[in-house]
């Protein structure tokens, strides 16, 4: 981890040129990698050496990038995946197997709702979901036997619940198992997650950290903190012997290390969900200037937010940044310099009043996705979320009226104007 300041990490980290090296960070777009001899490439096979082989399990590009994230949430060992959806799998799955259980939070993307509560439940993974708002004693009785981890989001997706990251994690650790946490939202520039005892970080690259909407990416970042040995008899992938790599032990070989290697070495060799160097590339590029453009979102956000609050179509309004907001106390103590740019709110009428007003927009988009430079607005319960059930919806926070407004960084009159003519326009 650097010395650098979080907006001089966003350009330094990740790639050091050595003398008459390209300056910018290169794209190694390469599947195979030449070597000498027969035995120095089963050495890396054997996970007994480090190096580059094939790039369905490492790339330069895709671990230069890997390197930089890790350096901005202050953590140990890092991996890029192909989406967000496949880091928040592969960061629960690389823990769990059939039999297993795990605990996450109910206010979370529908995705990853739907991934937790269906597809993993077909692969006999259960997953318990408790409300983000539950007291230490309503989370304490979710945990079982055989419960391996805890998940949340730090601003739920879309219904901007901010987590208590100290609460969850304290209990978590009680009961020997690790946190994870979704920090998409808040990114490392505004959430520093680890520093309140999570012990591993998920993204989906794809949103403010791509900020462009170019490309499509996620990643896994371990703080190397939690203590895999301390339990051996729950968690065997990581310390017993991996009969698929000759016996290696991941907690014995590489350390702190162990739990991203075994995701490289099993999950990514197996599922393949691998991040493209070219995209690794482009989320390199975004990058750069993420500390820049989430200042410019948050500032934004928040001036939208009180025109918002104050217009008297408007039945309601969150966002945490708001001093009305219930969790203002939390987001001041987890994200004091800002939350993100994304706000929910809720028109006066139903849901056929909230589909007009979005028709009614000229400037701001409507698309499936969220956090980048453009504004652009959802409906969740007609598209993120549709596959819920009216009692799903309700659990994940997702009310039928909420609108998801993702602010972007355009000149704030001209966005507050466009929301302005679409009130005309509907009531």
């Amino acid at each position: 981890m650097s010395d650098y300041r979080m907006e001089t990490k966003c350009i330094q980290s990740g790639y050091e040129p050595k003398n008459g090296e390209p300056r910018i960070m290169p794209i190694i777009q390469s599947t195979t990698f030449k070597y000498e001899s027969s035995d120095e490439m089963g050495a890396l096979f054997d996970l007994e050496k480090e190096g580059y082989f094939y790039s369905r399990l490492a790339n330069p590009t895709c671990d230069m990038v890997a390197k930089k994230i890790c350096d901005l949430e202050g953590g140990h060992a890092a991996m890029l995946t192909s989406s967000g959806q496949s880091a928040n799998f592969y960061a629960v799955f690389n823990i769990c197997e059939a039999g297993d259980h795990f605990i996450s939070t109910s206010a979370i993307y529908g995705g990853t709702f739907n991934l937790f509560g269906v597809t993993m439940k077909k692969l006999g993974i259960e997953c318990t979901f408790v409300e983000p708002d539950a007291t230490e004693e309503e989370i304490q009785a979710a945990f079982r036997p055989n419960t391996k981890c805890v998940f949340g989001e730090t601003l739920a997706n879309p219904a901007l619940v901010v987590l208590d990251l100290e609460k969850f994690a304290n209990i978590a650790h009680k009961n020997g198992v690790p946190f994870i946490v979704d920090n998409t939202f808040a990114t490392p520039i505004n959430c520093q997650a680890f520093k309140w005892g999570v012990d591993i970080v998920t993204h989906a690259t794809t949103k403010y950290m791509d900020g462009h909407a170019a490309t499509i990416g996620g990643c896994i970042v371990d703080s190397g903190n939690f203590d895999w040995t301390k339990y051996p008899d729950k968690f065997p992938g990581l310390t017993t012997p991996d009969e698929s790599y000759h016996g290696v032990i991941y907690t014995e070989r590489f350390g702190k290390s162990a739990y991203i290697q075994k995701a490289t070495a099993q999950l990514m060799r197996d599922l393949g969900s691998v991040q493209s160097p070219q995209n690794a590339f482009y989320i390199n590029l975004g990058l750069e200037t993420l500390a820049l453009r989430m200042e410019r979102h948050c500032s934004n956000a928040l001036a939208v937010a009180k025109y918002l609050e104050s217009n008297e179509h408007v039945a309601w309004v969150n966002y945490s940044d708001l001093e009305s907001s219930e969790y203002h106390a939390l987001q001041q103590k987890y994200m004091p310099n800002g939350s993100c740019g994304v706000i929910s709110f809720g028109l006066k009428g139903d849901k056929a009043t909230a589909v007009k007003f979005m028709d009614q927009l000229k400037m701001i988009a409507i698309v499936t996705h969220v956090a980048d430079a453009r504004t652009s607005v959802l409906h969740p319960a007609s598209h993120t979320h549709r596959q819920m059930n009216e009692e799903q919806l309700r659990e994940a926070g997702v009310q039928p009226d909420l609108i998801r407004l993702s602010v972007g960084i355009e000149n704030v009159n001209d966005i507050i104007e466009d929301l302005e003519q679409a009130m005309k326009h509907t009531f």
